[in-house]
């Protein structure tokens, strides 16, 4: 191998090695080890091209179905080896195993049998040591099928055509495509490979049989022959053969190795005759397409050398990190911590709440005001028919037409905007605001109900009285309803944050504001995602303190709006404005003892504004029993007034009432709720099962990183080698 890089033998064993290791005991599939893939139609020459490979003739027993899985063939140069020994790494135990050639196979013959009329991805690794191999491996295909004799037979071949696929679009597999020597608009394998490789970056043709073609080359056409009369691509690597062949049913006439040299010398010795450029002349023969491929594969794989450690570092990193997970998981779910470690990650999970509602940067999940009502909407429809109304009004015809109402009227500043958290929560309050501003009194108050109202009392009845008990009787119920709504939307806003929680939690490790916050969080956010256990009776503790806060923000709610109501006079004191002019500064200037002494008298009175109007109107109202229908009609215009001042004061201050009443209450009862967790039998078994399946999983874990420290070790050991040597 040139350039002080070892012998090739030894790299594609070091690297033959770490790939059995890292993509068979491992399971790891994605990794950027290179490797060849033989691909073709049936009878094209591909088991030819494998024996000539070989140095010898044998063939694999298929059975009549043919290959029906990758077979994947190294083959190692040994010069002092006098005759070849054949190998078969088992499929248990993944260690290579020496077997005669009939056992060979046998083996691989039987391996093709067990897939039936179907295919598998799992390959057969047969290895191949002799003084006439070549240093190279690949995988040989099953060969794409044409046509199928019935129903059964084409599935079969479009099984093999997908599992071919699938190899062709690894862009690790350079692609040798095996086509018969003839017309290059014909070659239905290659045209394969430019639908997934249009450049021919990573494709090889190989043009077998070119004996055939002896006779029709001339002198004025062998270049363009050869060069695919303008067919194939200026990019596309290609080379023209003949393999060893003889009749049907006869022995090899000739030593096999023999019989290939004088097919490779007939080539080049006729294309030479007809007149073949020296340019097309080392693109001719096996002996030529095998020196190519021994520089490509040193190429390859001398490339492959430093990117493989790197993956190798970080897979030992990464499973380093999952081992010693594990082990913190195993010690904290000791029978004699449980209980504890499960109230330790649920106070975190509380704290870091509290974090997210302050609003925190890039955090996941997040969702626009549209995405948030239709998830509300649906999570409701699939729990049953709510208890509430979904929509502020019937005059709307569903929620598409709310959404568009909230974007195209009302104009939510944020509703496009992707948030989650405080910022969430902020956005949520404008659109109950304008949920419960949707409340009115349902029916019209008729001339009965305000008669039935007045009745008679042992002391005086006044209209006041009346507004209060028609507002009680016909008005109450329309906000109260409204409430739940507002309540059903906090809980459920609440319930939503548990990922954005626990992402916050997780993505503090390593990074710069990690300081900033407590180090459990981190080391609590993992035993959460990976103990179901723990994570259930977070979440469940959870989703109990969301519904006792919704049970209280409601029972409160309706106590403000049932004192409300019984008394709405009390309530609707105006507040205290200073109605002077705003153009001078006065304003901006401390007042006086004398400007203090004048303010509060104009206070008082701007107080008593609302009630002076109040008293005006009710005093309007007619007591004579003929002016009865006038009394109605003043009567119901005072009632709807005196409730849109209450809806709109309740309105003013839903933002106020749900920080009151649910959020604060929430988050500061939550790490007391967390802190008195308590594991029910269920739990605890469910603790020790997965306690029980940790031990295995830290041992896999051990096993992977002794693989993984053997594989660097081996490459690194390679590759200082190689260093010494140049």
């Amino acid at each position: 191998m040139s350039g002080g890089v070892g012998s090739k033998s030894e790299l594609l064993n070091v690297l033959g090695d770490v790939k059995a290791r890292v993509q068979d005991k491992l399971g790891i599939v994605d990794f950027p080890m290179p490797q060849f893939i033989l691909i073709g139609k049936q009878s094209v020459g591909k088991s030819r091209l494998i024996e000539a490979l070989a140095g010898e003739c044998f063939n694999f027993i298929s059975g009549t179905l043919g290959s029906r899985r990758p077979t994947v063939l190294e083959f190692r140069n040994a010069p002092s080896q006098g005759t070849s020994r054949w190998f078969v790494r088992d499929r248990k135990t993944n260690q290579w195993q020496q077997h005669p050639i009939d056992g060979v196979m046998k083996i691989v013959g039987d391996a093709h049998e067990e897939c039936g009329k179907s295919v598998s991805h799992e390959p057969v690794y047969v290895r191949v040591e002799s003084s006439s191999c070549v240093d190279m491996q690949i995988v040989d295909l099953p060969g794409f099928r044409d046509f199928a004799l019935d129903p059964a037979q084409q599935e079969l071949a479009d099984k093999i055509a997908d599992l071919v696929h699938h190899f062709m679009s690894d862009k690790r597999n350079v692609m040798l495509c095996v086509e018969q020597a003839g017309d290059a608009a014909t070659m239905s394998t290659l045209a394969k490979c430019r639908v997934i490789d249009p450049e021919f970056h990573r494709t090889i043709l190989i043009r077998n049989k070119l004996d055939k073609y002896y006779s029709d080359l001339t002198s004025d056409n062998v270049s363009k022959w050869v060069d695919g009369f303008g067919d194939l691509p200026e990019s596309l690597i290609r080379f023209a053969l003949t393999l060893p062949w003889w009749k049907d049913g006869s022995p090899c006439p000739k030593p096999f190795n023999q019989l290939k040299d004088e097919m490779n010398n007939a080539d080049l010795s006729q294309m030479q005759a007809k007149g073949l450029s020296a340019r097309y002349m080392a693109t001719i023969g096996f002996k030529n397409f095998v020196g190519f491929m021994e520089k490509k594969i040193e190429q390859m794989f001398a490339q492959a050398l430093n990117p493989v450690l790197s993956n190798l570092q970080d897979l030992k990193t990464t499973t380093d990190n999952r081992k010693n997970d594990l082990e913190v998981e195993f010690e904290n779910t000791d029978p004699h911590r449980i209980l504890s470690t499960t109230r330790d990650c649920g106070i975190s999970f509380a704290t870091a709440l509290t974090h997210v509602m302050e609003g925190v940067l890039d955090l996941e999940p997040v969702m626009n005001l549209e995405e948030e009502l239709r998830a509300f909407h649906n999570h409701h429809h699939s729990l049953g028919n709510p208890t509430f109304a979904l929509l502020p009004s019937q005059d709307f015809f569903g929620l598409n037409d709310y959404i568009d109402y909230l974007r195209n009227e009302i104009r939510i500043a944020t509703f496009e905007v992707e948030v989650n958290g405080g910022a969430q929560f902020r956005r949520l309050m404008m659109e109950v605001e304008i949920f419960l501003r949707f409340s009115e009194i349902a029916v019209e108050i008729k001339k009965r109900d305000v008669i039935q109202a007045r009745g008679v009392t042992m002391g005086s009845l006044t209209w006041r009285d009346v507004v209060v008990k028609l507002l009680s009787h016909e008005a109450h119920l329309p906000l109260q309803r409204r409430i739940a709504y507002v309540g059903e939307r906090v809980k459920w806003f609440f319930e939503s944050q548990k990922d954005a929680v626990l992402e916050f939690m997780e993505r503090l490790e390593n990074s710069p504001s990690a300081n900033l916050y407590s180090p459990l969080l981190p080391r609590h956010a993992k035993l959460i995602k990976q103990n179901a256990v723990i994570k259930h009776a977070i979440w469940e503790t959870y989703n109990n303190a969301c519904a006792r806060q919704l049970r209280q923000f409601v029972e409160l709610f309706e106590n403000m709006l049932t004192s409300t109501f019984s008394n709405p006079w009390v309530s609707l004191k105006g507040g205290t404005t200073n109605l002077e002019a705003e153009g001078d500064l006065a304003d901006a200037m401390l007042p006086s003892f004398d400007d203090t002494k004048a303010r509060i008298p104009k206070e008082i009175e701007g107080r008593s504004g609302m009630e002076t109007n109040l008293s005006k109107w009710l005093s309007d109202i007619p007591t004579e029993p003929h002016e009865i229908d006038e009394a109605v009609d003043k009567v119901q215009m005072l009632v709807l007034k005196t409730y849109g001042f209450i809806r709109s004061q309740v309105c003013d201050q839903v933002e106020l009432f749900a920080e009151s009443f649910f959020k604060l209450p929430m988050m500061r009862r939550l790490e007391e709720d967390m802190a008195t967790i308590e594991l029910t039998a269920d739990d605890k078994a469910n603790y020790q099962a997965r306690r029980e399946r940790l031990r295995p999983e830290i041992e896999a874990c051990g096993a992977s990183l002794i693989e993984i420290n053997m594989c660097i070790q081996d490459l690194q050991n390679f590759k200082m080698k190689c260093e010494s040597r140049s």
